[in-house]
């Protein structure tokens, strides 16, 4: 038989209200909120709440308070990743991210969604798509990442866009929807 968990991970329909992950996001809570209580950056403490909350997080890895997240397991930081002030990352499915990315503040990243159908809603089943960010990805400030994106390195967000559809490497993009506006350096 396969676990609410497991359907959930393989971007099936769920319900988010099994017991098991009812806990699993609680305990993704209580981890953010003892990393939200951190003054300090760099403390042993801290860095023990991020190896709990986190999945895989690399080497130099930044993340200032407020940070939340479904689960916290489903997300893996390349080195050097840095998450300004009240980012959220809801990481149903997985959210890949490379090395040297910085996310502006209040970036949303959302692996989350529900049926288009309103007949399909009213039963309470979600479902999730993944999401991976290349190396040296740079999303400006309020930006929001739907499910299901790839955006590729070297890539720049510009502040405030909605990325409905992949962003291909080494190209500035911004807007709602985001599209290409230019390419950019190495």
């Amino acid at each position: 038989m396969t676990s609410e968990r497991e359907k959930m991970l393989a971007g099936q329909m769920y319900n988010a209200l099994d017991p098991e992950l009812v806990l699993a996001r609680r305990r993704a809570r209580d981890l953010c909120q003892a990393l939200n209580a951190t003054r300090d950056i760099q403390t042993d403490e801290r860095a023990a709440i991020l190896r709990d909350l986190i999945g895989i997080a690399g080497d130099g890895v930044w993340i200032e308070p407020p940070f939340y997240c479904d689960y916290g397991t489903n997300i893996s930081l390349g080195r050097k990743v840095f998450f300004n002030f009240n980012c959220v990352v809801l990481d149903v499915a997985a959210v890949t991210i490379g090395d040297f990315c910085l996310f502006g503040p209040s970036v949303q990243i959302y692996t989350a969604t529900h049926p288009l159908s309103a007949v399909e809603r009213r039963g309470g089943l979600e479902y999730a798509k993944p999401i991976e960010i290349g190396s040296d990805v740079w999303v400006g400030g309020g930006a929001i990442i739907c499910p299901g994106v790839k955006i590729g390195s070297g890539a720049v967000i510009g502040a405030g866009s909605v990325v409905t559809r992949d962003v291909p490497e080494r190209v500035f993009a911004a807007g709602n929807p985001c599209r290409v506006i230019r390419e950019v350096g190495p």
